[in-house]
């Protein structure tokens, strides 16, 4: 297929006639599943004649589209008609000839799409690519050097093996070091690009690290320190050559690219980077020093445009002050070159942080044009790096291991920086305010740990290192008015919040008056708004409530309007400072209007932005505290205002807009949590139930199901007569009974996405519900015994097995064991799937209340000496084979030798789970005991690996737990029993009721003990000939139990 037919075809593509266009790309389409067709492409790629456009296209979108079409089976975009080997000979050839072209992006072009080659073809079908890629890097030609290295950058990354890595970088290695060093045949492009291919050597070498420990360490002790020398030799030279009187800064490329490699270096080979660490560190600080007035030149002033690239790459200085900001970082953090962090250098580096993180032209012109972009720079989720976060983080490392003294740094930094800002000011010097906006955001970035060495010191009785209480009664009022310097203002309001612990009752007042009035001020600048914002948030927490609750009122009436006229970002700025506000004093302080006009604007936020979920996070918990606020008739009114659009949201949602039935539903769940313990009121689940339920019966999508449930659980427990005395209005059933088809539903679903919900669900429907649920509950046990049949998520088996438990300890064990018995289940009896399901997945099960459940049954069960349960047999431990003892159990490993389990009876099961609780609720499992020996890998296989000596763990775990029990005699006041009891153990989300359950407080390690010894008194159950099958570990620690009354 001739090459003059493609580029016709590609020069149709490019009519602006649509008509043309379609049908040229028709036309390619077909010729493409002629294998000829590669040829064609080829050719035209090389073709010096040939428009450089259609080149281009040929490359960039067709050539690389029918290498992952047709070229292979190995790419997953594959459609058939792959090439004979021939031609893709023919075509490699080709491709890898257009990696010397003159034109770059051709270049480029050809790189990418020789790597996507040989993803598929090397090293089988494409052996020699590695030599000839060598070949053009000691070529000497600038062009070709430049194609190789943009391919071995991929190549390095996705293609080479373990065992192929070392010896192609033994051989890559000398010749990237030969290309660095010859600056007068090599661009500066190009040898910052060898770095940048020693880079990703460095980290594909320590990525092999630990499957060739010896090899990699001699590896790295060979190449390093060629490299690191000619590093230090490359540093030293003045960086200022690289931007002074000339046209390009690609100099720069090169001190970026060793910047990044040494911080690797540092991360993987720290040894190796050891003896050089001084000397660039020194080099860190002299370029800091050295670039700093171009960088007010180009950057602070504009005075001019930096010049760049000369391959149009941005090169800029914050691309070089990154990188170094964060090696000294990292050398900080990591403690070493600690003799090089004394006085002289820290005061130098702290001067440097305060002067680099001074705002640029460029971030007045974003911050001032982009709300978002001014609040995402004070967080640290800005996507883009920049060198004010890159300076505070090494701000940061530095107070972290020289506190006092930075601090000290820091305090006189400011004092000049004050200074210069008056001096400067005097002289009419338009970026006066910058460095001090710089100074005080810094402070402020680091404002916990300074106030830290500041209580400290009043402690100790020492002076304070640093007076903040001066700034912000001299420096910072005066700039709260300075409408001059927008940007200065408002970090003026942020920086008094951060410090606002340290300010007297009377002036935090006029700083939070201050804030408020900037924020109703309709003509001060976006920024100085914002500011206002932050700082109200900030003052909720550092301030007392005294101060703040005659502002509150005025504050949410001022950030209302602001929910409706901010998106992402300062949005949710906005919500997380109103929830700070609305949790103060729980809410005493509002009115109905007010509480009214917020809830209104609250849901039209949630009708705009019901797809992000942080921002519905957000407007739930201030809905959440707006329902529970202590002021009479707030509830009411948020309740009025909120149920029914939200209830017809759940109901007009489709399959397509599911979400929005979700959200709304999050967000009544929200109300519900937040409604007053006396119950939801009258005619609340009259307005959600339907919508609620009709989402329940009808909605696919898993995550609106769960939060559904979740909800109508919340309800349950709140207020369960709301769902008790409700009927359907269409179908008139009861709320029971639509409750019970809603788990129906579930159990008969093959979808387990809801674990635990359901679980929960059931839980509380039998905790809350009473003598209600007793017609129905045999139809309800029966089915979800059946349903333990096919679980397989550890959650969902937790929720179906906990009730059970529930209820065998509240006193129904004989009647639920009577129907269990009586119940089949494909050929088995309810009473046999049950207690192998449980005891098999006791030791997954989460949670503190569903675990002390667990064993209380267990203990019940053990305690019913009912014959059906003696002589039930169940999984017991794992056995551990010779041949498999210490050997890490690959996938391919366990399945020709499968783990196998002994059969024990029940009663010696649930001994042994009782005992298992005993030993990893105290301080044995804190202390790390009964992990496996490889608790620190990361490899991701740890489901796949043996416990090594698990006999030998097992034994310390009971001889340790048997040392504790004989040496403190069972003392109830040892830390050890502590964990069994906390109420803080208590899962963050409980609700109160479950806090407060009798369970949560039952001395869980006593009753196992009491346990024990009763059964050991009264021989319940044969217990003597039950602890004879336990382990000799196991019976240990029973006979420690019984023989300490």
């Amino acid at each position: 297929m001739a090459s003059s037919e493609i580029a016709q075809c590609l020069s149709a593509t490019l009519s602006p006639d649509n008509n043309t266009r379609i049908t040229a790309e028709l036309k390619l389409n077909e010729l493409f599943k002629s294998p000829q067709s590669s040829v064609g492409l080829a050719q035209l790629l090389l073709a010096q004649d040939a428009d450089l456009a259609l080149r281009q296209i040929s490359l960039s979108i067709n050539l690389r589209k029918y290498v992952t079409e047709h070229w292979s089976p190995y790419f997953t975009q594959f459609k058939g008609n792959a090439p004979p080997p021939e031609l893709k000979t023919q075509v490699r050839q080709a491709v890898f000839q257009g990696l010397s072209d003159p034109n770059r992006k051709i270049r480029s072009l050809c790189a990418h799409t020789l790597s996507s080659i040989a993803n598929s073809d090397w090293p089988d079908e494409y052996p020699d690519l590695l030599n000839q890629l060598m070949g053009l890097l000691a070529s000497g030609s600038p062009d070709s050097v430049y194609g190789a290295m943009q391919v071995f950058t991929e190549f390095i990354k996705t293609d080479l093996t373990e065992d192929q890595i070392l010896p192609i970088l033994r051989q890559l290695l000398p010749v990237l070091l030969n290309i660095v060093g010859a600056a007068q045949q090599y661009a500066a492009l190009s040898r910052a690009r060898a770095i940048a291919v020693f880079r990703q050597c460095v980290e594909t070498l320590y990525m092999v690290k630990e499957q060739h420990p010896q090899a990699t360490k001699e590896a790295s002790g060979q190449v390093l320190p060629v490299w690191l020398d000619a590093f230090k030799v490359l540093l030293n030279i003045d960086p200022r050559q690289d931007i002074e009187n000339t046209q390009s800064w690609d100099g720069v490329a090169i001190r970026i690219q060793i910047y990044k490699t040494l911080d690797v270096i540092q991360s993987s080979f720290p040894k190796n980077l050891a003896p050089y660490l001084h000397d660039f560190l020194t080099a860190s600080l002299n370029h800091l020093n050295a670039l700093y007035p171009a960088f007010v030149h180009y950057y602070l002033l504009s005075e001019d445009s930096a010049p760049g690239s000369s391959e149009d790459e941005p090169i800029d200085l914050a691309q070089l002050a990154c990188p170094i900001f964060d090696f000294v970082s990292r050398a900080s953090r990591n403690g070493r070159g600690k003799e090089w962090f004394q006085q002289d250098n820290l005061n130098a580096l702290v001067s440097n942080i305060f002067s680099w993180s001074q705002m640029t032209s460029s971030d007045e012109d974003e911050w001032a044009r982009d709300a978002n972009a001014f609040v995402v720079q004070e967080t640290d989720e800005a996507l883009s790096y920049s060198v004010r976060m890159a300076g505070f983080d090494l701000l940061a490392c530095l107070l972290d291991r020289h506190r006092d003294s930075v601090v000290a740094t820091s305090n006189s930094v400011t004092m000049q920086v004050i200074a210069n800002s008056e001096q400067a000011r005097s002289a009419g010097k338009g970026d006066w305010w910058k460095g001090l906006e710089a100074a005080l955001a810094a402070l402020g970035s680091q404002s916990e740990t300074i106030v830290e060495c500041i209580q400290d010191a009043r402690e100790e009785g020492q002076p304070s290192p640093i007076d903040i209480e001066s700034l912000l009664a001299n420096v910072v009022p005066p700039l709260l008015g300075i409408s001059d310097a927008p940007f200065l203002q408002g970090r003026a309001f942020v920086f008094a919040s951060r410090y606002a612990s340290l300010l007297p009752t009377e002036v935090a007042g006029l700083y939070v008056n201050a804030a408020v009035e900037a924020l109703e001020n309709k003509s001060a600048p976006m920024c100085v708004g914002i500011s206002a914002v932050m700082a109200l948030h900030h003052f909720c927490s550092g301030v007392s409530h005294s101060v703040l609750l005659p502002f509150m009122s005025r504050i949410a009436n001022d950030l209302g309007p602001f929910l409706l006229q901010t998106t992402e970002d300062l949005l949710g700025l906005v919500l997380e400072t109103l929830i700070s506000i609305v949790s103060i004093e729980s809410g005493k302080w509002l009115n109905i209007e007010l509480a009214g006009a917020l809830t209104v604007s609250l849901l039209e936020v949630w009708m705009k932005n019901n797809k992000d979920p942080i921002i519905i996070s957000n407007l739930t918990v201030i809905l959440e505290h707006l329902a529970g606020a202590e002021a009479p008739g707030i509830y009411e009114n948020v309740i009025k205002l909120a149920l029914p659009p939200l209830s017809n949201a759940i109901l007009s949602s489709t399959e397509y807009d599911a979400w929005i039935s979700g959200t709304a539903i999050e967000v009544v769940n929200g109300i519900v949590q937040g409604a007053p313990n006396t119950g939801l009121g009258a005619g609340f689940f009259d307005v959600i139930g339907p919508s609620l339920f009709e989402a329940l019966r009808k909605v696919e999508d898993r995550d609106v199901i769960q939060s559904g449930i979740e909800c109508l659980t919340s309800i349950i427990r709140k207020d369960v007569n709301q769902i008790l005395n409700w009927k359907d209005p269409t179908t008139r059933q009861s709320g029971l009974e639509c409750t019970l088809a809603v788990i129906a539903r579930q159990l008969q679903s093959d979808n387990e996405a809801g674990g635990l919900v359901i679980g929960d669900l059931i839980i509380h429907l039998l905790r809350k519900a009473g003598d209600a649920v007793v017609p129905v509950l045999p139809e309800l046990l029966q089915a979800m015994v059946a349903r333990m049949q096919t679980a397989r998520t550890a959650t969902f088996i937790q929720s179906l097995v906990i009730p059970f438990a529930f209820l065998i300890h509240n006193g129904q064990r004989d009647t639920v064991l009577s129907l269990l018995e009586s119940t089949n289940v494909d050929g088995r009896s309810g009473l046999e799937v049950l207690i192998n399901t449980w005891c098999e997945n006791a030791e997954t099960f989460q949670g503190f209340w569903a675990i002390r459940i667990s064993t209380l049954a267990l203990s019940a069960l053990y305690a019913s000496e009912r014959p059906n349960l003696q002589n039930l047999m169940v999984k017991g431990d794992m056995i551990v084979r010779p041949e498999t003892k210490n050997v890490i159990m690959t996938r391919s490993k366990t399945k020709k030798m499968p783990t196998e389990w002994t059969s024990v009876p029940f009663p010696v099961k649930a001994l042994k789970l009782m005992l298992h609780d005993l030993q990893s609720g105290g301080e044995a499992a804190s202390m790390g005991l009964g992990s496996s020996g490889d608790a620190d890998s990361d490899d991701g296989d740890e489901d796949w690996s043996d416990d090594g000596d698990e006999a030998g763990s097992k034994k310390a775990e009971y001889a340790y737990l048997s040392e504790i029990m004989n040496s403190a005699g069972i003392n109830p006041n040892i830390a050890y029993a502590g964990s069994f009891d906390h109420d803080d153990a208590l899962e963050a989300g409980d609700d109160e009721d479950l806090k407060q359950d009798p369970v949560s407080h039952i001395d869980l390690r006593g009753h196992i003990l009491s346990f024990l010894r009763e059964c050991a008194a009264r021989n319940i159950n044969n217990f003597s000939a039950v602890v004879g099958q336990l382990s000799p570990e196991e019976a240990l620690v029973v006979r420690q139990v019984v023989s300490q009354q």
